[in-house]
């Protein structure tokens, strides 16, 4: 028989099953399916979401821009294999803009894999992950794509975000009383990114970072979701710090942006490339406040050749100041506000800028359902000033 009447057959067979019985699976918003092994020995938590977004830019002495495009569309599969100690989380982007950047480092091919990790908790408090995943920089960039205050991630995100790499992160928490907790987290990864075949061509990438939590955890881990949708009860307060050194970085944006080629491609600059990250998220009865900042330096930021000469490209150094704050009503409605204030060093060839953002968000189902719309007015230093209009809707199975 045929390859192709096989697979007919099974996917008849599926269809007749499906359509012969109800499937009952878990409440909107838990996944689609929760599988566990016969004897209870694995799990598997299936998972889909996507986001649609619209948007119209206006730019000084330019024509308008409007764009309408799946923003996101994420499949995702979470669980524990042999003990509920060792867990493990998938996520693979389907769109456009997830599986973008292919290069000869990725061979050529789509970037599909976001995360694919294990976490083990191998003593008390200790765990270790390993594998793809988000490094532990910013905060704003460490929150789901899904669980965000406002349509996007801000400015000082895109320009100082350190974003997912391959390699291994150690966490580990302590109370120093029954109220204040503190968090200690170490990373050593590869140093150039997601979905990166060919390294290590530069070197290695370490990051540390320290979360304090004087009045206690935030309820369901509300410190990395934007909004305040739980409604704290008591005020709580997470402050944090952490510092990102990449030897021998080859890329502009530390483990980001693109490669630094020299000498006509036959070889890739190199230099040590610093982030310094400081955050914090307060939020109480409805009402959340975040801030950010970070900070970036290279040791030699412009790219040369092996006679001296320039190449062109240069690492983007400098810093960004981030602050959101936003009140939840009881109806699920929410005003939030936004500036972010990027100051490029002159080298960088960058233009410093402004961006003041106002938006507006409706929450059905908390995260897993909700309309969001912003509109931003950004002024350039030395370009042309742009308004941003937004709207975006989120579903999460």
């Amino acid at each position: 028989m045929k390859t192709k009447h096989i697979l007919f057959g099974i996917v008849l067979l599926a269809f007749t099953t499906i359509n012969a019985q109800e499937i009952k699976t878990s409440k909107f918003g838990k996944g689609l399916f929760n599988l566990v092994g016969q004897d209870s020995s694995w799990t598997m938590k299936i998972g889909f979401r996507f986001q649609l977004l619209g948007t119209s830019t206006w730019t000084e002495n330019a024509p308008s821009e409007t764009n309408f495009l799946v923003r996101r569309s994420r499949l995702k599969f979470s669980g524990f294999a042999f003990s509920p100690k060792l867990r493990y989380k998938v996520e693979l982007g389907l769109s456009n803009r997830d599986m973008s950047g292919a290069s000869e480092f990725t061979r050529n091919s789509p970037r599909y894999i976001m995360d694919a990790r294990i976490r083990w908790n191998f003593y008390k408090n200790f765990e270790l992950w390993v594998g793809q995943g988000k490094l532990p920089g910013n905060r704003e960039r460490v929150i789901s794509s899904g669980n965000l205050q406002l349509v996007n991630r801000s400015r000082l995100n895109s320009r100082f975000n350190i974003d997912r790499d391959m390699g291994a992160m150690l966490t580990h928490k302590f109370n120093i009383n029954p109220n204040f907790l503190v968090k200690e987290i170490l990373s050593f990864s590869q140093g150039e990114g997601r979905n990166v075949t060919q390294g290590n061509q530069g070197g290695f990438q370490y990051v540390g970072r320290i979360e304090l939590f004087p009045f206690g955890e935030f309820i369901s881990r509300g410190d990395y979701k934007g909004s305040d949708l739980k409604r704290e009860q008591t005020p709580k307060l997470s402050l944090a710090g952490g510092m990102e050194f990449n030897n021998d970085a080859v890329r502009t944006r530390s483990n980001r942006g693109s490669y630094m080629f020299i000498d006509d491609g036959a070889d890739l600059y190199k230099t040590n490339v610093n982030t310094v990250f400081i955050d914090g998220m307060f939020k109480y009865k409805g009402y959340s406040f975040m801030f950010e900042y970070a900070d970036r330096k290279a040791d030699n930021p412009i790219a040369k050749n092996s006679d001296g000469t320039e190449t062109g490209d240069i690492v983007q150094v400098g810093n960004g100041l981030n602050l959101m704050s936003g009140y939840l009503f009881p109806s699920n409605w929410e005003i939030t506000g936004r500036y972010t204030d990027i100051n490029m060093d002159t080298i960088s060839g960058s233009n410093s800028d402004d961006m003041y953002t106002l938006g507006v968000s409706k929450f059905f189902a908390g995260h897993k359902l909700k309309v969001q719309s912003d509109l931003s007015y950004m002024e350039v230093h030395g370009g042309s000033n742009e308004i941003l209009f937004r709207l975006q809707m989120d579903i999460h199975f």
